[in-house]
Protein backbone atom coordinates (compact mmCIF):
# COMPACT_ATOMS: atom_id res chain seq x y z
CA UNK A 1 0.00 0.00 0.00
CA UNK A 2 2.84 2.37 0.84
CA UNK A 3 4.42 1.82 -2.55
CA UNK A 4 1.15 2.49 -4.40
CA UNK A 5 -0.09 5.37 -2.24
CA UNK A 6 0.54 7.92 -4.98
CA UNK A 7 -1.39 5.86 -7.53
CA UNK A 8 -4.47 4.58 -5.68
CA UNK A 9 -6.59 6.04 -2.85
CA UNK A 10 -5.64 4.71 0.56
CA UNK A 11 -9.27 4.02 1.49
CA UNK A 12 -9.83 1.95 -1.65
CA UNK A 13 -6.71 -0.14 -1.00
CA UNK A 14 -7.67 -0.64 2.65
CA UNK A 15 -11.14 -1.77 1.68
CA UNK A 16 -9.71 -4.16 -0.95
CA UNK A 17 -7.17 -5.69 1.44
CA UNK A 18 -9.47 -5.77 4.43
CA UNK A 19 -7.47 -3.48 6.76
CA UNK A 20 -8.51 -0.34 8.60
CA UNK A 21 -7.44 3.11 7.43
CA UNK A 22 -6.38 4.05 10.95
CA UNK A 23 -4.32 0.87 11.18
CA UNK A 24 -2.47 1.71 7.96
CA UNK A 25 -1.61 5.26 9.12
CA UNK A 26 -0.53 3.96 12.52
CA UNK A 27 1.83 1.51 10.80
CA UNK A 28 3.09 4.22 8.43
CA UNK A 29 3.99 6.59 11.26
CA UNK A 30 5.54 3.93 13.46
CA UNK A 31 9.39 4.14 13.50
CA UNK A 32 11.42 1.23 12.18
CA UNK A 33 12.24 -1.48 14.66
CA UNK A 34 15.81 -2.07 15.80
CA UNK A 35 15.96 -5.22 13.68
CA UNK A 36 14.73 -3.38 10.58
CA UNK A 37 17.33 -0.61 11.10
CA UNK A 38 20.04 -3.25 11.39
CA UNK A 39 18.81 -4.85 8.17
CA UNK A 40 19.11 -1.49 6.38
CA UNK A 41 22.72 -1.04 7.55
CA UNK A 42 23.56 -4.65 6.75
CA UNK A 43 22.06 -4.37 3.26
CA UNK A 44 24.28 -1.34 2.58
CA UNK A 45 27.38 -3.39 3.53
CA UNK A 46 26.17 -6.27 1.35
CA UNK A 47 25.73 -3.90 -1.61
CA UNK A 48 29.27 -2.56 -1.14
CA UNK A 49 30.79 -6.07 -0.97
CA UNK A 50 28.81 -7.18 -4.02
CA UNK A 51 30.05 -4.19 -6.04
CA UNK A 52 33.65 -4.74 -4.90
CA UNK A 53 33.42 -8.37 -6.00
CA UNK A 54 32.50 -7.18 -9.49
CA UNK A 55 28.97 -8.44 -8.79
CA UNK A 56 30.22 -12.03 -8.67
CA UNK A 57 29.84 -13.00 -4.99
CA UNK A 58 26.90 -15.05 -3.77
CA UNK A 59 25.74 -15.69 -0.21
CA UNK A 60 28.68 -17.82 1.10
CA UNK A 61 31.43 -15.39 0.07
CA UNK A 62 29.52 -12.28 1.15
CA UNK A 63 28.84 -13.98 4.48
CA UNK A 64 32.60 -14.66 4.89
CA UNK A 65 33.51 -11.11 3.84
CA UNK A 66 31.12 -9.60 6.39
CA UNK A 67 32.72 -11.62 9.18
CA UNK A 68 36.38 -11.13 8.19
CA UNK A 69 36.45 -7.55 6.91
CA UNK A 70 33.57 -5.91 8.80
CA UNK A 71 33.37 -7.96 11.97
CA UNK A 72 29.66 -8.60 11.31
CA UNK A 73 28.63 -12.08 12.42
CA UNK A 74 25.15 -12.94 11.18
CA UNK A 75 23.50 -16.07 9.83
CA UNK A 76 23.76 -17.09 6.19
CA UNK A 77 19.99 -17.26 5.93
CA UNK A 78 19.75 -13.60 6.93
CA UNK A 79 22.31 -12.64 4.30
CA UNK A 80 20.41 -14.69 1.72
CA UNK A 81 17.12 -12.99 2.67
CA UNK A 82 18.58 -9.48 2.39
CA UNK A 83 20.30 -10.26 -0.91
CA UNK A 84 17.07 -11.67 -2.30
CA UNK A 85 15.15 -8.57 -1.18
CA UNK A 86 17.80 -6.31 -2.76
CA UNK A 87 17.84 -8.29 -6.04
CA UNK A 88 21.49 -9.31 -5.63
CA UNK A 89 22.89 -12.65 -6.72
CA UNK A 90 26.22 -14.24 -7.55
CA UNK A 91 27.30 -15.45 -10.95
CA UNK A 92 27.05 -19.10 -11.94
CA UNK A 93 29.48 -21.18 -13.94
CA UNK A 94 28.93 -22.42 -17.46
CA UNK A 95 30.15 -25.64 -19.03
CA UNK A 96 33.91 -25.75 -19.63
CA UNK A 97 35.19 -26.01 -23.21
CA UNK A 98 38.45 -27.86 -23.86
CA UNK A 99 41.07 -26.20 -26.07
CA UNK A 100 44.13 -28.46 -25.90
CA UNK A 101 44.61 -31.32 -28.37
CA UNK A 102 46.51 -34.49 -27.51
CA UNK A 103 49.47 -35.76 -29.51
CA UNK A 104 48.77 -39.47 -29.91
CA UNK A 105 52.40 -40.17 -30.85
CA UNK A 106 54.00 -38.41 -27.87
CA UNK A 107 55.69 -40.23 -25.00
CA UNK A 108 53.52 -39.25 -22.03
CA UNK A 109 55.00 -38.52 -18.61
CA UNK A 110 53.65 -40.56 -15.72
CA UNK A 111 50.60 -39.48 -13.73
CA UNK A 112 52.19 -38.38 -10.44
CA UNK A 113 48.96 -36.99 -8.99
CA UNK A 114 46.31 -39.68 -9.53
CA UNK A 115 43.56 -37.08 -9.01
CA UNK A 116 44.79 -36.27 -5.49
CA UNK A 117 44.90 -32.47 -5.48
CA UNK A 118 44.80 -32.09 -1.69
CA UNK A 119 48.28 -30.69 -1.00
CA UNK A 120 49.23 -29.10 2.33
CA UNK A 121 52.42 -27.32 1.18
CA UNK A 122 53.15 -24.59 -1.31
CA UNK A 123 55.08 -25.36 -4.49
CA UNK A 124 54.71 -29.12 -4.23
CA UNK A 125 52.07 -29.44 -6.97
CA UNK A 126 51.28 -27.05 -9.80
CA UNK A 127 48.41 -27.63 -12.21
CA UNK A 128 48.36 -26.08 -15.67
CA UNK A 129 46.03 -25.68 -18.62
CA UNK A 130 45.07 -23.42 -21.54
CA UNK A 131 41.82 -21.68 -22.42
CA UNK A 132 40.70 -19.41 -25.23
CA UNK A 133 39.35 -15.87 -25.00
CA UNK A 134 37.13 -14.73 -27.90
CA UNK A 135 37.65 -11.19 -29.20
CA UNK A 136 36.52 -9.36 -32.33
CA UNK A 137 40.14 -9.59 -33.53
CA UNK A 138 40.31 -13.37 -33.16
CA UNK A 139 41.04 -15.80 -30.34
CA UNK A 140 43.46 -14.98 -27.55
CA UNK A 141 44.89 -17.94 -25.62
CA UNK A 142 45.65 -17.92 -21.90
CA UNK A 143 47.94 -20.47 -20.24
CA UNK A 144 48.11 -20.62 -16.45
CA UNK A 145 50.06 -22.40 -13.72
CA UNK A 146 48.15 -22.77 -10.45
CA UNK A 147 49.49 -23.77 -7.04
CA UNK A 148 47.27 -26.62 -5.83
CA UNK A 149 47.75 -25.73 -2.17
CA UNK A 150 46.74 -22.04 -2.22
CA UNK A 151 44.86 -21.88 -5.55
CA UNK A 152 47.10 -18.93 -6.50
CA UNK A 153 47.96 -18.38 -10.16
CA UNK A 154 51.74 -18.33 -9.96
CA UNK A 155 52.38 -18.13 -13.70
CA UNK A 156 50.44 -17.10 -16.78
CA UNK A 157 50.96 -16.03 -20.37
CA UNK A 158 48.73 -14.78 -23.21
CA UNK A 159 49.30 -15.08 -26.96
CA UNK A 160 47.31 -15.37 -30.19
CA UNK A 161 48.66 -18.88 -30.84
CA UNK A 162 48.69 -22.32 -29.19
CA UNK A 163 52.35 -23.17 -29.74
CA UNK A 164 54.53 -24.63 -27.01
CA UNK A 165 56.07 -21.20 -26.35
CA UNK A 166 52.81 -20.19 -24.66
CA UNK A 167 52.98 -22.81 -21.92
CA UNK A 168 56.74 -22.35 -21.57
CA UNK A 169 56.21 -18.64 -20.89
CA UNK A 170 53.64 -19.42 -18.20
CA UNK A 171 55.93 -21.95 -16.52
CA UNK A 172 58.94 -19.63 -16.76
CA UNK A 173 56.95 -16.93 -14.95
CA UNK A 174 56.03 -19.41 -12.21
CA UNK A 175 59.65 -20.54 -11.87
CA UNK A 176 60.90 -16.96 -11.65
CA UNK A 177 58.37 -16.05 -8.97
CA UNK A 178 58.51 -19.17 -6.80
CA UNK A 179 61.88 -20.89 -7.38
CA UNK A 180 60.58 -24.30 -6.31
CA UNK A 181 62.53 -27.45 -5.53
CA UNK A 182 61.08 -30.64 -6.94
CA UNK A 183 57.64 -29.33 -7.84
CA UNK A 184 55.22 -31.52 -9.82
CA UNK A 185 53.79 -29.81 -12.91
CA UNK A 186 50.48 -31.54 -13.75
CA UNK A 187 48.52 -30.98 -16.97
CA UNK A 188 46.24 -32.72 -19.43
CA UNK A 189 47.36 -34.58 -22.58
CA UNK A 190 47.74 -31.40 -24.64
CA UNK A 191 50.52 -31.61 -27.20
CA UNK A 192 52.12 -28.45 -25.78
CA UNK A 193 52.74 -30.20 -22.44
CA UNK A 194 54.01 -33.45 -23.99
CA UNK A 195 56.35 -31.76 -26.48
CA UNK A 196 60.12 -32.28 -26.46
CA UNK A 197 60.77 -28.57 -25.75
CA UNK A 198 58.53 -28.57 -22.68
CA UNK A 199 60.05 -31.78 -21.33
CA UNK A 200 63.56 -30.38 -21.86
CA UNK A 201 62.70 -27.22 -19.94
CA UNK A 202 61.31 -29.29 -17.06
CA UNK A 203 64.49 -31.35 -16.86
CA UNK A 204 66.65 -28.21 -16.88
CA UNK A 205 64.72 -26.65 -13.98
CA UNK A 206 64.17 -29.77 -11.88
CA UNK A 207 60.40 -29.79 -12.50
CA UNK A 208 58.64 -33.17 -12.55
CA UNK A 209 56.09 -33.24 -15.42
CA UNK A 210 52.88 -35.17 -14.92
CA UNK A 211 49.80 -35.74 -17.08
CA UNK A 212 46.49 -37.37 -16.28
CA UNK A 213 46.46 -41.10 -16.94
CA UNK A 214 42.90 -41.26 -18.24
CA UNK A 215 42.50 -38.01 -20.09
CA UNK A 216 39.07 -36.90 -18.86
CA UNK A 217 37.93 -33.78 -17.03
CA UNK A 218 38.73 -35.15 -13.56
CA UNK A 219 42.43 -35.55 -14.34
CA UNK A 220 42.95 -31.78 -14.32
CA UNK A 221 39.83 -30.68 -12.50
CA UNK A 222 41.46 -27.88 -10.50
CA UNK A 223 42.75 -25.99 -13.55
CA UNK A 224 39.44 -26.44 -15.35
CA UNK A 225 37.59 -25.19 -12.27
CA UNK A 226 39.73 -22.05 -12.35
CA UNK A 227 38.85 -21.43 -16.01
CA UNK A 228 35.17 -21.93 -15.24
CA UNK A 229 35.48 -19.19 -12.61
CA UNK A 230 37.30 -16.90 -15.05
CA UNK A 231 34.64 -17.40 -17.69
CA UNK A 232 31.61 -16.82 -15.50
CA UNK A 233 33.09 -13.85 -13.61
CA UNK A 234 34.81 -12.07 -16.51
CA UNK A 235 34.69 -13.54 -20.00
CA UNK A 236 30.94 -14.18 -20.16
CA UNK A 237 30.24 -10.63 -18.99
CA UNK A 238 32.55 -8.69 -21.32
CA UNK A 239 32.91 -8.22 -25.05
CA UNK A 240 36.47 -7.48 -26.20
CA UNK A 241 37.02 -5.55 -29.42
CA UNK A 242 40.78 -6.10 -29.44
CA UNK A 243 43.18 -8.60 -27.96
CA UNK A 244 44.87 -5.76 -26.07
CA UNK A 245 41.59 -5.05 -24.28
CA UNK A 246 41.26 -8.72 -23.36
CA UNK A 247 44.85 -8.89 -22.08
CA UNK A 248 44.38 -5.84 -19.87
CA UNK A 249 41.07 -7.10 -18.47
CA UNK A 250 42.48 -10.56 -17.69
CA UNK A 251 45.61 -9.05 -16.13
CA UNK A 252 43.49 -6.83 -13.87
CA UNK A 253 41.24 -9.75 -12.92
CA UNK A 254 44.14 -12.08 -12.15
CA UNK A 255 46.49 -9.75 -10.30
CA UNK A 256 44.01 -7.15 -9.06
CA UNK A 257 41.17 -9.43 -7.94
CA UNK A 258 41.64 -13.21 -8.10
CA UNK A 259 45.02 -13.66 -6.38
CA UNK A 260 44.77 -10.96 -3.69
CA UNK A 261 41.05 -10.80 -2.94
CA UNK A 262 38.78 -13.52 -4.33
CA UNK A 263 37.62 -15.92 -1.62
CA UNK A 264 37.72 -19.69 -2.18
CA UNK A 265 35.50 -22.17 -0.39
CA UNK A 266 38.22 -24.82 -0.62
CA UNK A 267 40.67 -22.76 1.49
CA UNK A 268 38.25 -21.54 4.14
CA UNK A 269 36.82 -18.62 2.14
CA UNK A 270 40.17 -16.84 2.06
CA UNK A 271 41.96 -15.39 -0.93
CA UNK A 272 45.06 -17.18 -2.30
CA UNK A 273 47.38 -14.41 -1.07
CA UNK A 274 45.80 -14.37 2.41
CA UNK A 275 45.98 -18.16 2.60
CA UNK A 276 49.68 -18.15 1.70
CA UNK A 277 50.40 -15.44 4.28
CA UNK A 278 48.63 -17.59 6.86
CA UNK A 279 50.84 -20.55 5.97
CA UNK A 280 53.93 -18.37 6.10
CA UNK A 281 52.88 -17.18 9.54
CA UNK A 282 52.94 -20.77 10.79
CA UNK A 283 56.14 -21.64 8.97
CA UNK A 284 58.26 -19.96 6.32
CA UNK A 285 58.39 -22.19 3.22
CA UNK A 286 61.74 -22.12 1.45
CA UNK A 287 59.94 -21.86 -1.87
CA UNK A 288 57.98 -18.64 -1.30
CA UNK A 289 59.70 -15.49 -2.54
CA UNK A 290 58.57 -11.92 -3.22
CA UNK A 291 56.61 -11.82 -6.46
CA UNK A 292 58.18 -9.64 -9.18
CA UNK A 293 55.85 -7.24 -10.93
CA UNK A 294 54.52 -8.46 -14.27
CA UNK A 295 53.07 -6.51 -17.15
CA UNK A 296 49.91 -7.38 -19.06
CA UNK A 297 51.82 -9.77 -21.36
CA UNK A 298 53.03 -11.93 -18.50
CA UNK A 299 56.67 -10.83 -18.79
CA UNK A 300 58.72 -10.23 -15.65
CA UNK A 301 61.82 -8.08 -15.34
Amino acid sequence: MKANQATYPVRAMCRLLGVSVSGFYAWDERPLSKRALQDVALTAKIHAIHRRSRESYGVPRIHAELADEHGVHVGRKRVARLMRAAGLRGVSRRRFVRTTVADVHADLPADLVDRNFRIGELDRLWVADITYVPTWAGFLYLAIVLDACSRKVVGWAMENHLRTELVLAAMDMALAQRRPQGVIHHSDHGCQYTSFAFGKRCREMGVMPSVGSVGDAYDNAMAESFFATLECELLDRRCFHTQSQAKLAIFEWLEGWYNPHRRHSSIGYRSPVTFELTLMGKRTPHSVHPVPRADATGATP
